[in-house]
């Protein structure tokens, strides 16, 4: 999880970078930036429109360009990346959905319902022709999209009984706008009235019922009065202009953030003292004005802050979110958390989406879960305070310079999203790339691995886990007091042929205890090796009993990783240890097991008994190739207690034999450890 958090945080570093790369290749190219402002006057026609257009304010009777520029010079500054985006937006000619509703119920699910949004309804008559014909229509709908504002059309045929009850008779525009100021308020419908069915009157309707719900200041002792007023709103915005009356985009944005931020309209048109103004520190107009209770913030000052919806949305969201928008975030950034697997992973193609869905449903899992107690924490009354200060906190930190970067990079990026996505792949490749060189470097197999055999190793792991969940889940050394498995013999029971296809993965093995034969003392290299040659001559003439039969040795990565273990190690040979009283202590109960334990005379030196786990039974000979411990070889246990050279049992249990080859005990389960007997002081060994 780490390692995909560093690579996301990577990511949105590369897009930081990028941002400023394609702001230095735009300012070397046409010689200026985004935050630079643009003289009106120097705009043809058609772009002024455009502007306005944008910003939401009626030019229909403006027919000269000094007109159109005053207005737009009226209602804000404009800046190069605000007319890029307009012109970028005009020119697309994407189609805008216009929802059809079915009923009454669909009706009131998405107009009535709706708290924070403004609707445009055609209702459509039985027998009637639309009041707004098909092309005005989506002209319309095109028009007021911009600015949020859903439409949605209403025949009448398909629920006659709800027009007839709502005195819809004749074609006609619904209008549907909060009725309160409050978050969640009720919701009013308004017909449309006028006789001149136009695009321009409609959308003049429009915002007219949208900007009455904006409070609207005429004088300075009315502003006086507001601005030193403390309510229950702890954001409001200002906007100080010479208008008739505010924008269509900031009469929607009221709309949009009802019960969060108080919009306030303060129309300086005719006014003769402005002294109060300076007073509070605005000194020109048009000004958009944040106050907070931490101060205030002109906005238009820094990275992205245009006067359009868009930008003002982002700027606003980010100082007065709402929990809906932390989880909508959240979301998005757990999901290209996630993504980053994909690329991670390493192995067949199939391997890497099957691990991608799994991490994608944990993921998103995991992050509902953790939303539960985090609304239930929020619902509490006495923690106001904390939801204070965490607004506070978000106030702070989206004020500054950084943060509108962020967002005029959110909104950059949010509108090329192919190039989104490109540089999200791009970047993955990259890590592809390291990833899979790093793994090579440490001689990784998974790395070629194809589909087949991932397919092939995923299926055996599948039935190992589903018939034997239990020896798959044990780990030597146990903690608990389990002697006898009954379900492991109920599941052999019911599947018998698993008593000669024992299907137990060999993960216990790494697990077994390992360490190294010693004595307490060591000869000479030439009584060693002159001990070697005797012994070598004597074995010549000996028939010696090896398994030859089990040589068969699994592939398993566990078994791998036992093996890395001891690359490098000294491996015992077939030299005999020099070793004296070469004996092993048994319980009474215990099998004899021939030439288990035996030992020679060949030496007098004592093997060192304290560097052996205390549950293993003492002995200076392997059973499985019938060879005394070399000094300094290693040596495995099992939870019987039974000792063997590190690569003789290894090759034992592997081979498919999970079980002791002395005493038969299974090798993955544990059994009560075995306590040495205190010998007497006249004890001899035997």
């Amino acid at each position: 999880m780490w390692v995909k958090l560093c690579c996301l945080l990577l990511y949105f570093l590369a897009l930081f970078v990028l941002a400023r790369v394609f702001e230095a290749v735009a300012w070397y190219e046409s010689g200026f930036l985004a935050t630079q402002l643009v003289d009106p006057v120097a705009l043809s026609f058609r772009k002024l429109r455009t502007i306005l257009e944008c910003r939401g304010l009626g030019h229909s009777g403006l027919p000269e360009k000094k007109d159109v520029r005053e207005l737009v010079e009226k209602s804000g500054d404009l800046m190069e990346g605000e007319l890029y985006s307009a012109l970028k937006e005009e020119e697309a000619s994407e189609s805008v959905s216009s929802t059809n509703f079915s009923g009454e119920m669909h009706f009131y699910e998405l107009v009535e319902d709706t708290k924070d949004g403004i609707w445009l309804v055609q209702v459509v008559a039985n027998d009637r022709s639309p009041l707004v014909g098909k092309v005005h229509w989506e002209k319309m709908v095109k028009k007021v999209s911009r600015f949020g504002i859903r439409t949605g059309t209403f025949n009448c045929s398909s629920d006659p009984r709800y027009c007839r009850r709502r005195g819809w008779l004749k074609s006609t525009l619904i209008m549907s706008v909060p009725q309160t100021s409050t978050s969640k308020g009720k919701v009013m419908l308004k017909e449309y009235s006028g006789r001149k069915i136009e695009v321009e009157h409609i959308f003049k309707w429009i915002t007219a019922h949208a900007a009455s719900r904006i409070k609207t200041i005429y004088n300075s002792e009315h502003l006086k009065e507001e601005w030193n007023k403390s309510d229950r709103y702890r954001v409001k915005i200002y906007l100080f202009a010479n208008l008739d009356q505010p924008p269509a985009f900031f009469s929607a944005l009221s709309v949009k953030f009802t019960g969060r931020v108080e919009f306030i309209f303060v129309n300086v048109e005719n006014w003769d003292n402005k002294s109060y103004m300076a007073e509070i520190g605005i000194y020109k107009t048009p000004s958009y004005i944040l106050r907070t209770p931490e101060g205030i913030y002109r906005y238009g000052n820094n990275t992205g802050e245009f006067i359009s919806l868009r930008a003002m949305d982002s700027f606003l969201r980010s100082l007065q979110p709402e929990v809906n928008d932390l989880f909508v975030l959240s979301l998005v950034l757990v999901n290209l958390m996630a993504w980053m697997d994909l690329f991670i992973t390493q192995g067949a193609t199939i391997k890497r989406f099957v691990v991608l869905i799994s991490t994608l449903g944990t993921y998103n899992s995991l992050l509902i879960i953790s939303w539960l107690p985090v609304l239930g924490f929020l619902q509490l009354p006495y923690l106001d305070s904390f939801y204070e200060y965490s607004l506070k906190l978000f106030r702070y930190s989206n004020t500054t310079t950084l943060a509108s970067w962020v967002r005029a990079d959110w909104m950059f990026y949010s509108s090329h999203p192919a190039l989104f996505l490109s540089t999200y792949l791009g970047h993955g490749l990259l890590i592809d790339y390291f990833e899979k060189k790093r793994r090579r470097n440490n001689n990784t197999d998974e790395v070629n691995a194809n589909n087949l055999e991932w397919l092939s190793s995923l299926w055996d792991w599948y039935t190992s886990y589903l018939f034997h969940p239990i020896a798959s889940f044990q780990h030597f050394p146990f903690d608990s007091d389990w002697d006898e498995d009954p379900d492991l013999f109920l599941e052999r029971l019911a599947f018998p042929d698993l008593w000669l296809h024992p299907l137990i993965p060999t993960d216990y093995i790494k697990n077994l205890p390992m360490w190294r034969f010693k004595c307490l003392g060591v000869h000479s290299d030439e009584e060693m090796l002159e001990t070697f040659q005797d012994s070598e001559s004597d074995s010549d003439s000996e028939n010696k009993e090896v398994f030859s039969s089990e040589k068969e040795v699994s592939e398993d990565d566990e078994l791998n990783t036992f093996h890395r273990r001891s690359e490098g190690e000294p491996q015992c040979g077939a030299e005999t240890c020099s070793c004296a009283n070469k004996y092993c202590h048994r319980e009474p109960y215990e099998r004899k097991v021939r030439s288990y334990g035996s030992y020679s005379t060949a030496g007098d030196m004592e093997p060192d008994w304290s560097a052996w786990p205390s549950e293993m039974l003492h002995c200076t000979e392997c059973v499985v190739c019938l060879e005394n411990f070399a000094n300094g070889c290693l040596l495995v246990g099992l939870p019987c207690g039974h000792v063997f050279h590190q690569n003789c049992i290894v090759m034992w249990l592997a081979g498919g034999r999970h079980c002791c080859p002395v005493c038969r005990w299974a090798s993955y389960k544990k059994k009560h450890p075995y306590t040495h007997p205190q010998p007497l002081s006249n004890d001899t060994p035997s």
